[in-house]
């Protein structure tokens, strides 16, 4: 690792992010967690965080302002963790906040953030945290929005790793999300079968993932320099 490295990890507060910001920080990574300014916890986030050992900035999500702060800070590896829930849609409707939908958040903050990088700090390696079964086009908002980010950011020129995991689940969950918790329950149990019949290779890919593994996965794969503007399946994220 070299001596002035840095990571920037937009979408820190998340539920993978969190354990990016930890794993980075336990491998002696000079780590700046992004928060956003209008978060009702970022004291708290800052508190947190700053007792990991990782540094906190908390610049708009305005294009301008996240270019300045990538030009200032000047990070290797720029993590984009990004994402929202029709939930957490709704709620921020009813709160008179600024919209959050697939589009919004999952596409365009990633967007923003990808032109921000290119402009001014455009030889850092960008992870980004997508979805199984975004590689194609769906009918589905969800994957259809990280399908366009894939697309932007294979073209954009910007070294780049993109994950796809299957569910995430395990403890410490913000969101309670239960649809998505009784989802892994039950494909990881066909899956089970499934692997019994002799369908190993496709219990290996859809299974569900831990935010712990998941995080690990992503930092090997920002410093293996063999995964340079690659795509890893889900399968290849729990090793």
């Amino acid at each position: 690792m070299k001596p002035m490295s840095r990571a920037f990890v937009a979408g820190a507060t998340g539920y993978t992010g969190r354990e990016v910001v930890r794993r980075l920080v336990e491998q002696g990574m000079s780590t700046v967690a992004h928060v956003r300014p209008e978060s009702p916890r970022l004291e708290q986030w800052r508190r947190g965080f700053v007792a990991l050992g990782a540094s906190v900035e908390a610049t708009a999500w305005e294009e301008r302002a996240m270019a300045e702060s990538l030009r200032r800070l000047q990070p290797t590896l720029i993590f984009a963790l990004l994402g929202t829930t029709r939930a957490r849609g709704r709620a921020a409707r009813r709160k008179g906040g600024p919209l959050e939908t697939y589009e919004s958040v999952d596409y365009g903050l990633t967007m923003l953030l990808l032109r921000a990088v290119k402009s001014s700090a455009p030889a850092a390696r960008f992870i980004y945290l997508s979805s199984i079964g975004a590689g194609s086009r769906s009918a589905n908002p969800y994957l259809e929005a990280r399908r366009r980010a894939e697309e932007e950011i294979r073209q954009s020129g910007v070294s780049y790793v993109i994950a796809r995991p299957s569910f995430i689940t395990g403890p410490g969950r913000d969101e309670t999300r239960p649809l998505e918790r009784i989802g892994a329950v039950v494909i990881d149990g066909a899956l089970v079968v499934a692997g019994f019949l002799g369908a190993r290779r496709l219990r290996e890919r859809y299974g569900s993932t831990t935010n712990v593994i998941l995080a690990r996965a992503l930092v090997r794969l920002a410093f293996d320099a063999a995964a340079v503007n690659t795509i890893v399946e889900s399968d290849g994220l729990r090793i």
